[in-house]
C-alpha cells in the first residue's frame, strides 16, 4: 500500500543507522578487538567511547546533521573513528583520495564544502596550496586537542545519554554517510553519496552471497576512500568482528593478519596478487579462514587466480560492481580454490533487480548485449551538488550503470564492454575523458584519444594517441610534464603515440572507434613510456 493510499511517510524506525548498529555490536562484544593499526588496537568498548568523544567534539565545532567533514589520510584508526562519528552525528564523511593531485583535491573540497578537514601529516603538501578556507585538524597532538574539546556527545537516538548531550535531530537511514569520489566522465571527479541504508544493505549482501560469518573481519590495506575498503570495514564493525588497518599494500602485514583472525572478503587487486602469493609461500602461511578473495576476475590472469586462491584456501570472487552500486550487480558467484577459469560468467547478486537494455531502453533478448540497469537497496543516493549527473544516471526508477553485458541460457552474465568507456588499473577507475581534456588543451595538440591496453601487472593501463597541430607538435617531454602536473600518477598514460587525424576512425554516429586504437596500442611502437 502506498502513502497515497493512506500510509503516513515511512517512520525512521523502519530504517537503521550505521552508528546505531555499531553501538549494538559494541554492547554485544565489548572486549573483542574492533581495530588493529600497527602496534595499536582498540576493543569495541574503547572504540565506542572514542566515537562518543569525537561526536561530542564535532558538535562543539558546530557540525550538524548533513554537514560534510572531509578526511585525507592513509588507513588508520583515526580514519575509521571519523567515519563512525559521522554516522553517529548525521554528518557525511567526504573521503578524499590521497592519490589525487592538489588540483583534484581542491576541486573535491570546493564541491562538497566541508566544515572540517581531518588529515594525516603525510599529506599536508596536498592541501597546503589549496585555496579553500576551512578548519584543518592534523592527526597527532592537534587531533587529540580537538577530542579534548568534547563536552557532550551526540547519538543516533536523539535521547539524553547521561553526559549532557542530546542530538537535536535523529539520524535516519536515508541520510548520507559517505562521499567516495570517483573519476568523472566529463574530466572532473564525481561525488557519489552513500547512505546508511546503502552501507547496511551492502554488508548484508556480502554475508548472503559469500558465506561471510558474523565473526569474519576484514583487512583494510586498500584505501578507505574506496568502496572496496570502506564497505567491508563498516560491515565488519556492525557485526562485532576485527578489522586490521594497513596504510597500504603490505604483504607481510596482510599475511600476519590472515594468521591472526578470520576474514570475510580478502580484497585483491591486479598488480599485488603475485607479491602476496610469494609472501604466503615463503612463510608457508595458513590463514585462519578466508570466506572469499579477489576482485573482477576479468582483470586477472587465470594462472594467478588459481595460485592465490589455492594459497588462501578460498574461492576467488567472480565479481562486478562499482562505487555507486556496491558489490551489486554481478558478484554472486566465485571460482573454486585452485581453479584456472575457462569462463567468467557472473551470477546476479542477491537483493537486486537487473535489466539489460538497448540504447532505446528496451529489454534485449537472451544472448544479446545490453547496458545493465539496476535496482538495489545498496545503490547510492545520487551525486553531491550535481543534479544533472544524477538525473542522467537514473532512468524511470533504474540506475544506468554504463556497462554492457549479455545473459546466457544458464542465466550467467558475461561482461562485454563499458558503454561509458572506463579503464580499471590496479583497482583504480580511470576515465579517458579526464586525460583527454588535459591533452586537448595543450599547445600544439589538436586532438587526443586515450584507450586501454591489457597489462599483466595492473590489469589495464591507459595509452594516449595525440594528433599534433600543424607545425606545432609538442615534445613527449612537454606532454609528460603537463600530465604529471595535473594527474595522479596511476592515471598517467603508459605510452604516448603521435598519429594523423585520419587515424582516428569514427562510426556512423560519430563515436570514436576506440577498439581500433586498442589494437594499435597492442601492436604499435611507443613514442615514450611514462611511469
Amino acid at each position: 500500500m502506498s502513502a497515497a493510499a493512506g500510509l503516513a511517510p515511512v517512520p525512521p524506525a523502519l530504517g537503521g543507522t550505521v552508528g546505531g548498529m555499531f553501538r549494538d555490536a559494541a554492547l554485544g562484544n565489548p572486549l573483542g578487538i574492533a581495530l588493529r593499526d600497527g602496534a595499536r588496537s582498540l576493543t569495541y568498548r574503547d572504540l565506542d567511547a572514542e566515537v562518543d568523544r569525537l561526536a561530542g567534539a564535532l558538535r562543539v565545532a558546530g557540525v550538524v546533521r548533513g554537514d560534510r567533514i572531509a578526511i585525507l589520510s592513509e588507513n588508520s584508526i583515526e580514519f575509521v573513528l571519523i567515519m563512525l562519528a559521522a554516522a553517529r552525528t548525521g554528518a557525511i564523511a567526504a573521503c578524499l583520495n590521497w592519490r589525487q593531485t592538489a588540483e583534484e583535491i581542491a576541486y573535491c573540497l570546493r564541491l562538497t564544502a566541508p566544515r572540517l578537514l581531518f588529515l594525516s601529516d603525510r599529506f599536508r603538501s596536498l592541501v597546503d596550496p589549496v585555496p579553500v578556507a576551512l578548519r584543518r585538524v592534523t592527526f597527532g597532538a592537534e587531533f587529540r586537542n580537538f577530542l579534548a574539546t568534547a563536552t557532550a556527545t551526540a547519538t543516533d537516538y536523539g535521547a539524553d545519554n547521561g553526559s549532557g548531550g542530546t542530538a537535536e535531530v535523529p539520524v535516519e537511514s536515508e541520510d548520507g554517510l559517505l562521499i567516495l569520489f570517483t573519476s568523472g566522465t566529463t574530466g572532473r571527479p564525481k561525488a557519489p553519496v552513500i547512505s546508511h541504508r546503502a552501507v547496511i544493505a551492502r554488508g548484508l549482501m556480502m554475508r548472503a552471497d559469500w558465506g561471510v560469518r558474523r565473526s569474519d573481519g576484514f583487512i583494510a590495506w586498500s584505501p578507505l576512500s574506496h568502496m572496496a575498503a570502506a564497505d567491508p570495514t563498516l560491515a565488519s564493525l556492525m557485526q562485532g568482528a576485527t578489522v586490521t588497518l594497513l596504510p597500504g599494500f603490505d604483504p607481510p602485514g596482510i599475511v600476519e593478519a590472515l594468521m591472526q583472525h578470520s576474514v570475510g572478503w580478502m580484497i585483491l587487486m591486479p598488480g599485488m596478487i603475485e607479491r602476496l602469493a610469494e609472501e604466503l609461500e615463503q612463510r608457508n602461511a595458513l590463514p585462519v579462514r578466508v570466506a572469499a578473495a579477489g576482485c573482477m576476475a576479468n582483470l586477472v590472469p587465470a594462472e594467478q587466480i588459481a595460485r592465490i586462491s589455492r594459497l588462501l584456501a578460498a574461492p576467488f570472487l567472480n565479481s562486478f560492481g562499482s562505487t555507486e552500486t556496491g558489490i551489486a550487480p554481478a558478484s554472486g558467484n566465485w571460482i573454486a580454490p585452485g581453479e584456472a577459469p575457462l569462463s567468467l560468467g557472473k551470477l546476479q547478486s542477491t537483493a537486486c533487480e537487473i535489466r539489460l537494455v538497448d540504447p532505446a531502453g528496451r529489454d534485449v533478448p537472451e544472448g544479446q548485449t545490453g547496458e545493465i540497469w539496476l535496482r538495489s537497496p545498496g545503490l547510492f543516493s545520487g551525486y553531491w551538488a550535481d543534479p544533472q549527473a544524477t538525473a542522467e544516471a537514473f532512468a524511470g526508477g533504474w540506475y544506468r550503470m554504463g556497462d554492457d553485458f549479455r545473459r546466457d541460457a544458464e542465466g550467467l552474465l558475461h561482461f562485454a564492454d563499458r558503454s561509458k568507456y572506463l579503464i580499471k588499473s590496479g583497482g583504480e577507475n580511470i576515465y579517458p575523458a579526464e586525460i583527454e581534456l588535459i591533452l586537448r588543451n595543450l599547445d600544439g595538440v589538436s586532438d587526443a584519444v586515450v584507450v586501454r591496453r591489457p597489462d599483466p601487472k595492473w590489469g589495464e593501463v591507459p595509452v594516449a594517441f595525440i594528433v599534433a597541430a600543424p607545425d606545432r607538435r609538442p615534445s613527449t617531454g612537454q606532454v609528460r610534464a603537463a600530465l604529471e602536473a595535473r594527474l595522479a600518477r596511476f592515471k598517467l598514460p603508459k605510452e604516448i603515440h603521435f598519429i594523423e587525424d585520419q587515424d582516428i576512425e569514427r562510426n556512423t554516429t560519430g563515436k570514436i572507434r576506440r577498439d581500433l586504437l586498442e589494437r594499435r596500442a597492442l601492436a604499435g611502437t611507443r613514442e615514450e613510456e611514462i611511469g
